[in-house]
C-alpha cells in the first residue's frame, strides 16, 4: 500500500517562478532550476510544474526549460501549460517527463486525453479541473483560458474524463489558491467519494493539519502545495522547504491507499 503523496506545486511565468492568488497577483519566487536543486536536497519525491502563461496564451510549452528541468530533477514531475495536442504531448515526454496535467485543451477536446492515455497510459495524464464558487456559492468550473466558468457540471465532467483514460485529477479551489486559508475539505471529498481514480488535492494548504485533513477527511489520494513550501510562512521572504520524513508520516500515517 502507498502513502499518500504531499508534492510541492510550482508556477511558471516566463521561465520564472511565481506565485499566485488565485492565479492572479503574480509575485517572483526564484529560479526553477535552482529550485529544483533545494527540492533534490531535501529529497522530495515529487513535483508539479504549471505553466500557467503557456496555458493563458495557448502557447506551446518551453521544451528547453522543460528538458532543463528534467535533466536537473532527481524526482519525476508533472508538467502542464500550453499542451493542446498529441504532438506536443509527445514533445514534453520527450523531455524527461514522467507525467502532463491539461485543462482547457481536454475540455475542448475530449478525445485528446484518450489519444494521449493510449499512447502512452493513463498513469501519464493528469485532468486538471480548477473549481470557482459563484455569487451563490455553487460549485463552477473555472477556465482561466477563457477568463470564465465553464457550462458543465463538475462531477460529471470528472466521470467523463476518467471514462476517457485520465489516471488523475488535479483539483483546485481557485477560491483558495495562494491565499492561505486552508484546502476546501467538502469540495475535495465531494469529488473523492464519487471517483475511481486518485485526487490530488490543491489551493490554500496552510498547515500540515490542514493537509492531513484532506487525505483523512477529504480522502485525497495527494496534496499539491504551494506556498507553504516556498514562503517561511504568510506574509514572509522566499524558503523553500518540505516537511521531514516524521512529519510526512504523522500526515499521512492513518490512511494507505
Amino acid at each position: 500500500m502507498l502513502l499518500p503523496r504531499i508534492i510541492p506545486c510550482l508556477l511558471l511565468h516566463n521561465e520564472s517562478l511565481i506565485k499566485s492568488k488565485r492565479f492572479k497577483d503574480f509575485n517572483y519566487v526564484g529560479d526553477p532550476i535552482n529550485t529544483v536543486r533545494i527540492f533534490n536536497r531535501l529529497e522530495v519525491d515529487e513535483l508539479i510544474f504549471l505553466d500557467i502563461l503557456a496555458s493563458k496564451k495557448l502557447n506551446e510549452p518551453s521544451y528547453h526549460l522543460i528538458r532543463n528541468i528534467a535533466d536537473e530533477c532527481f524526482m519525476p514531475f508533472t508538467y502542464g501549460g500550453g499542451i493542446g495536442s498529441l504532438d506536443i504531448a509527445s514533445k514534453i515526454f520527450e523531455c524527461g517527463v514522467e507525467k502532463i496535467a491539461i485543462n482547457y485543451s481536454a475540455i475542448n477536446n475530449p478525445s485528446l486525453i484518450t489519444k494521449i492515455a493510449n499512447k502512452f497510459g493513463s498513469q501519464s495524464i493528469v485532468i486538471s479541473i480548477d473549481i470557482k464558487y459563484d455569487y451563490f456559492g455553487r460549485r463552477k468550473i473555472y477556465s482561466h483560458t477563457k477568463k470564465k466558468n465553464i457550462s458543465l457540471d463538475p462531477l460529471q465532467w470528472a466521470h467523463t474524463v476518467e471514462e476517457l483514460g485520465a489516471g488523475e485529477i488535479l483539483l483546485t479551489c481557485v477560491n483558495n489558491e495562494g491565499m492561505w486559508n486552508g484546502l476546501d475539505i467538502n469540495l475535495i471529498k465531494y469529488f473523492s467519494s464519487y471517483l475511481k481514480i486518485p485526487v490530488i488535492a490543491h489551493g490554500g494548504a496552510f498547515s500540515l493539519d490542514n493537509i492531513s485533513r484532506a487525505i483523512k477527511d477529504g480522502g485525497a489520494n495527494a496534496v499539491a502545495v504551494g506556498n507553504m513550501f516556498v514562503y517561511q510562512k504568510k506574509g514572509m521572504g522566499v524558503l523553500v522547504n518540505y516537511p521531514s520524513e516524521f512529519e510526512l508520516k504523522k500526515v499521512t500515517s492513518d490512511k494507505s491507499i
